[in-house]
């Protein structure tokens, strides 16, 4: 193995929730008065922590959402997941593999550690991420695309920057990784591989990603 840890992104690498959350984001700003498409979302939010979208809005706007926004949207996200919630198609036989080759591993996501745990509970791979293994960016105040939740899960897990590889699918999530100094490969599935700038490697489907790690 290449790497002395492997760091996933959490929403859209673990699991498939990026078009049930963008789906509900836009529904809810749109509610709010701020007209925002499933496409809008996907290509502002993508990746952000909570934080990002007040900010955003605000900034655009001159308006700051509700302070309930981030309670209310939480609850319709994770009521969403128990219905419809999925692993991402051939991430399990990834954890597999890094586990029976002794490989560390760990999520590192702009989500809450709520919406982690939501998630994993619901698809099943909470059996894979005890909670030494998960790190959010409410641990340290600032989400991607700034690179302290990524340095952040390697100091805690005990391996330098430049050991480690970063699995992300948002361009925000490449930008942090590569600030952290960290190889980063690039997930495909929903994004566009010309806005993943900055990934050493972009892949398609899980199945290349343990050909990559090697």
């Amino acid at each position: 193995m290449r790497y002395d840890l492997v760091i996933f992104d959490n929403d859209g690498v673990l699991v498939d929730s990026e078009p049930i959350s963008n789906r509900l984001l836009a529904a809810y700003l749109t509610e709010l008065g701020h007209p925002t498409s499933y496409e809008e979302s996907i290509r502002d939010y993508m990746g952000s922590a909570m934080h990002r979208i007040h900010e955003l809005i605000e900034e655009r706007t001159g308006r700051r959402l509700p302070a309930e926004f981030d309670d209310v949207f939480h609850g319709r996200v994770f009521a969403a997941f128990e219905r419809e919630l999925e692993p991402v198609p051939g991430v399990v036989g990834v954890l597999e593999k890094l586990a029976a080759d002794g490989v560390p591993y760990c999520v590192a996501s702009s989500g809450s550690h709520e919406r982690i745990r939501v998630g994993h509970r619901t698809t099943g791979l909470d059996r894979w991420f005890e909670e030494a293994r998960v790190f959010s960016s409410q641990d340290v105040g600032r989400g991607k695309p700034a690179p302290d939740l990524f340095l952040y899960a390697a100091e805690r897990m005990g391996v330098a920057p430049e050991r480690c590889v970063v699995v992300e699918d948002s361009p925000l999530g490449v930008q942090a990784a590569v600030a952290a100094g960290m190889d980063v490969y690039g997930f495909t599935a929903m994004t566009p591989a010309a806005k993943l700038t900055g990934a050493d490697e972009l892949f398609v489907g899980m199945g290349e990603l343990v050909d990559l790690l090697l």
